[in-house]
């Protein structure tokens, strides 16, 4: 990972969407936008739209696909030994043959092989924090899984839970039980994506613990593909879809600090609004600082690479 040349490419206003390219768009979702290359592959292109709450902010964070993107694909090298995921071979030169033209955009996309998304995404938690934390209180489980009643915040679990949840193409995701996401994939999917989600979390923790981080949760997305196998899709451990905090600064029984989203959410916590669209504006120092966080995990994890 080149950290100077990755900075290097970060813009100085906010990418919020993508035009003129003569692919075929097959999906815009709340950061990706997705794109028909033919021949069984899709072009992703992370955008630098920000969501908070499963709702679009009005204002992006300039460079924030392109960290996105750059973090993806050092994990998903990282990961592979674990499960396959859905890069094309020779990733890198198939970006700069169909991105000839737009080399701008390279930095913040991927050619990947067109698969079938799972219909749920696959939640890795170890510690008692966010959505988790608030679900204790009012209803003292995990979602369904049995916890001690004498929990606080922050609390490290007794071992890392795989929590699934639905995957909403707009609008809240919402918990699923484990029996509701068997039901959901069938027993023998089930199985392996929750084997697989609890291995990838491992060695994503193992590797964030040498860059002075806790991987406190994360959320992973899977499909299958032509011949039926589970691969890796969309992204993998970024501040997008992970919670990360700094190890040294641990203390359970309070709020950490975010090196992700909750940066947002915690501001948007402090106005009256009820989380749902249009959303609020966000002030110019927020749009910073969530940039600065999310730079400094991608610097931490090249440091020590």
């Amino acid at each position: 990972m080149d950290l100077n040349a990755i900075k290097a490419t970060l813009p100085s206003s906010a990418l919020m969407t993508v035009e003129g390219l003569p692919f075929p768009k097959v999906a815009s979702g709340k950061v990706r936008e997705i794109f028909d290359l033919g021949e069984d592959r899709w072009l992703i292109i992370a955008s630098d739209r920000l969501s908070a709450f499963d709702v679009i902010m009005r204002h992006g964070v300039p460079g924030k696909g392109i960290l996105l993107t750059q973090l993806s694909l050092y994990w998903f090298s990282l990961l592979q030994s674990i499960v396959p995921n859905h890069l094309v071979p020779r990733h890198d030169e198939a970006l700069k043959t169909y991105l000839a033209d737009w080399p701008e955009l390279i930095p913040r996309s991927m050619v990947v092989r067109r698969c079938k998304p799972l219909s749920i995404e696959a939640i890795v938690r170890n510690y008692l924090a966010g959505s988790s934390w608030k679900h204790y209180l009012k209803n003292g489980d995990l979602f369904g899984q049995t916890l001690s009643e004498a929990m606080v915040e922050s609390q490290i679990l007794p071992e890392p839970c795989f929590t699934p949840s639905t995957k909403a193409s707009s609008g809240h995701d919402s918990p699923l039980t484990l029996e509701e996401c068997e039901q959901a994939l069938g027993k023998d999917l089930f199985d392996a994506v929750r084997s697989t989600s609890l291995n990838l979390f491992q060695q994503g923790s193992q590797r964030a613990e040498q860059a002075g981080f806790l991987l406190a949760d994360t959320k992973f997305e899977f499909g299958l593909n032509h011949e039926g196998n589970l691969i890796l899709i969309d992204e993998a451990l970024t501040p997008d879809s992970s919670r990360y905090w700094n190890k040294k600064d641990y203390q359970p029984g309070r709020a950490q600090e975010a090196f992700d989203k909750q940066f947002v959410r915690d501001y948007l916590d402090t106005l009256d609004w009820d989380k749902t669209p249009p959303a609020p504006e966000l002030p110019a120092d927020i749009i910073r600082g969530t940039l600065k966080r999310y730079l400094s995990v991608l610097e931490r994890f090249a440091s020590t690479a």
